[in-house]
């Protein structure tokens, strides 16, 4: 087990940022944790790295405890912060040998020629970080999370404020990284989450909401209604789809479309309800709640 985390809890005076949240994280998993701003994911990553402590409750990270084996633990984890805070006056390569030094590590040189080459930084590698973009400081601060080899990474919205191909190209290193560690991340991008994570868990107002498979996202929703698309060949009435069926909702989203909520799979009733009626089904679907839906539903 990389991460295991046991009712844990922060207070910031009065104001209970995480309250008594538990939660496991093998090795070799990618975990997305989700939840509106102010949720508490940032808190929580900063107290499993050690940078601020927990009012009570117990993390542990390779079975070291985080109160008791702090210096430990931080050379086996690689942190992304949100805000990311590089030297700007600094050059790329001279920033990650000033990061080498500080973890100690033996052949200094190597080991950051090999994180420009994993991060895809060569052709900026001889710039300032304040000349680079967002993108490739981004990179700048996965290659510094990177570079002692730790075991577990943390990288807190490493996606945040990027535009659509940085996603992408960040995401593909995220997805490189995953294969050989354990990776803990933080965003507001559903369609991040859908395409890199193993598992998503969800906070809201400090608590855990949902802890699930990513492939089964839908099951955290308690609704178990069947959401079903079917296009005629011509218009029908309305009143005719339900007095035939048991619809708990019915919308004609454009011409001969309609969205049907019902509790059970009447798909084969609806051809036989067509081919009775002597009209055409050109198409029918079941329609699954997307990732940002089910988010939505639970934290309101």
């Amino acid at each position: 087990m990389s991460i295991k985390v046991t009712n844990l809890t922060k207070n910031y005076g009065q104001q209970k940022a995480l309250n008594n949240i538990s939660f496991e994280i093998k090795s070799g998993e990618i975990v997305g944790f989700l939840g509106p701003n102010g949720a508490g994911k940032s808190t929580m990553m900063k107290i499993i790295t050690g940078y601020i402590p927990q009012s009570s409750g117990e993390v542990l990270v390779n079975g070291h405890t985080i109160d008791a084996e702090a210096i430990d633990i931080r050379k086996q984890i690689g942190y992304l912060p949100e805000n990311n805070p590089l030297y700007l006056d600094m050059f790329v390569r001279e920033y990650l040998m000033f990061i080498a030094g500080i973890y100690k590590l033996d052949k200094k040189k190597e080991r950051v020629e090999e994180m420009i080459e994993k991060v895809g930084l060569s052709k900026e590698s001889n710039k300032r970080i304040s000349e680079l973009s967002k993108g490739y400081r981004q990179r700048v601060g996965l290659a510094q999370a990177l570079i002692h080899d730790p075991s577990v990474i943390i990288l807190d919205e490493p996606t945040s404020g990027l535009d659509p191909n940085q996603i992408i190209e960040i995401r593909d290193l995220i997805l490189k990284v995953g294969q050989e560690k354990t990776v803990m991340l933080s965003t507001h991008i559903m369609q991040e989450v859908e395409a890199i994570c193993d598992k998503i868990i969800i906070l809201d107002k400090g608590n855990i909401v949902a802890n699930e498979q990513t492939k089964n996202a839908s099951n955290i929703v308690k609704d178990n209604s069947i959401i079903i698309k079917i296009e005629f060949d011509k218009n029908i009435d309305k009143e005719l789809l339900t007095n035939q069926f048991q619809i708990t909702e019915l919308i004609n989203t454009q011409d001969n479309i309609w969205i049907l909520k019902t509790q059970k799979d009447i798909r084969a009733e609806l051809f036989e309800f067509a081919v009775k009626e002597n009209i055409k089904v050109l198409s029918m679907q079941i329609i699954e709640k997307t990732l940002e839906e089910i988010f939505q539903e639970i934290t309101k």
